[in-house]
């Protein structure tokens, strides 16, 4: 199935499937490719869910990853192969903790810590989902919203969308004037299509979807957007934890939200839950701001 010649619904995802599926070059070495057509740097998400790919391949597949922490430090070529290396910092009894970086050209691009437990059962508390929030069935598509702005397509309008996104605000790349100041960005996500039932590839999946929108939220705040007459940024580093089992291809609500910015660095925050209320992830994330001209 396909938008125009955008690639959408299963086939985008068979995509994604291709890019997640990391090439074993040894036993903790992996590469990873971008897909043929995308931004002119590697987009961060990406580099991500590759990054956790190669570290939970190496982990005894009865733990499962609850955290992971990584740095961004150089753009990605998306032309370029990416290898990844993976150090073996514990296997312990409950828990194994691994250290993944990315290299292109024989520097890192990107480094992550993750870690992972085995199942056990305890304390179980959760805050409440947002109340009033429009079904995902409710709100626009991706493609109802970008027909309003052709001229904001830019490369959106080339690349595969293995994510179904749907806003329930205005989104950052409107024109400059459009948007109305909001506290949160609330956004609606899913991967549109059938995933295999791997909890890891699950996981990878979510750390993917989860760079998407949750720096937006700090222009959200001011009313601002992305591109001309607005804003331009880069993920500086990002903080992604799992609390309960999850399907990254059912909705999930990103509820995201930004406590400070200041010195051209935005901190951004956000929940996830599924449509029955459960939360199954939290995310934070700085990233650098700076206004360009219209």
């Amino acid at each position: 199935m396909s938008d125009g010649r955008v690639a959408v619904g299963q086939a985008a995802v068979d995509q994604l499937l291709e890019v997640l599926d990391l090439d074993p070059t040894g036993d903790m070495t992996f590469r990873g490719m971008s897909p043929p057509v995308g931004p002119q740097r590697v987009y961060g998400g990406q580099v991500a869910g590759q990054a956790l790919v190669a570290a939970g391949r190496t982990v005894d597949p009865e733990r499962f990853v609850h955290s992971l922490h990584g740095y961004f430090v150089r753009p990605g070529d998306p032309v370029e192969p990416i290898e990844y290396q993976v150090e073996n910092i514990r296997d312990g009894r409950s828990f194994s903790v691994r250290r993944a970086v990315a290299l292109q050209h024989d520097k890192p691009i990107f480094f992550m810590s993750a870690s992972f437990q085995r199942t056990e059962d305890g304390l179980d508390h959760q805050a409440p989902a947002p109340l009033d929030v429009p079904a995902p069935q409710d709100v626009p598509t991706m493609s109802d919203r970008l027909a309003r702005y052709p001229e904001r397509l830019g490369i959106w309008g080339q690349i595969p969308r293995p994510i179904d996104v749907r806003y329930v605000g205005e989104p950052g790349w409107v024109r400059p004037g459009d948007r109305p100041a909001d506290p949160h960005q609330r956004v609606w996500m899913r991967i549109d299509g059938k995933l295999p039932d791997d909890p890891l590839l699950h996981a990878c999946a979510l750390t993917y979807a989860s760079d998407l929108t949750l720096l937006d939220s700090v222009l959200s705040v001011h009313g601002e957007v992305w591109g001309p007459g607005g804003v331009v940024g880069a993920s500086l580093d990002h903080a992604l934890w799992f609390h309960r089992p999850f399907r990254a291809d059912e909705w999930f609500l990103y509820d995201c939200w930004s406590p400070s910015a200041s010195g051209a660095r935005g901190l951004a925050t956000g929940r996830m839950f599924t449509t029955d209320g459960r939360q199954i992830a939290s995310a934070v994330q700085e990233g650098l701001l700076r206004r360009v001209g219209a």
